[in-house]
């Protein structure tokens, strides 16, 4: 039985270096309404933060800023101040690896817009088969090494159109 009561998914929430550089991306980049801040949090006494966040006791969440996205999605994007903080961007083959998957109408107008920026494209755009078929995608990568993927699939995909024939 899922959890009772579950609906969807309400937001994501993304660990970044600069706040600053990070605003620029997801506003002047990915095009999210930026919505507003909070921040920062400290808890100088007992383990609050480790007990609730899973951090350790004397990490700093510096500021956090909340974002939409496509009128849709919200971000939550944090600077955290941690002795023990990873400064590396998990792969998508580390344990915690994830990355972020936008929908665009031209693969190739936003991947051309991408490489103008300076961004890092990963390869060319790969055409997906079996269930995917009808999909296009490609990963880039933020400043700071946050894996974004876009995917486009004007058409639908195969299982939008025989969703039986993929069990």
């Amino acid at each position: 039985m899922p959890i009772p009561g579950v609906t969807g998914v309400d937001h994501f929430g993304i660990t970044v270096p600069d706040l600053r550089e990070a605003h620029e991306f997801f506003t002047d980049v990915l095009g999210c309404e930026y919505l507003y801040r909070l921040g920062p949090f400290r808890h100088d006494e007992g383990s609050w933060m480790s007990e609730h966040l899973n951090v350790t006791d004397r990490t700093v969440m510096r500021q956090l800023h909340f974002y939409r996205l496509g009128g849709k999605a919200i971000l939550e994007v944090f600077e955290y101040q941690a002795e023990d903080q990873n400064p590396e961007s998990p792969r998508n083959s580390d344990v915690g690896g994830h990355h972020l998957a936008l929908y665009v109408e031209d693969l190739d107008a936003a991947v051309a817009d991408l490489r103008r920026r300076g961004l890092r494209v990963l390869g060319e755009p790969t055409a997906s088969r079996g269930a995917s078929e009808g999909q296009r995608w490609v990963y880039f990568l933020s400043p700071w090494g946050l894996q974004c993927e876009l995917v486009s699939y004007p058409n639908g995909k195969a299982f939008d159109h025989n969703p039986r024939a993929f069990d």
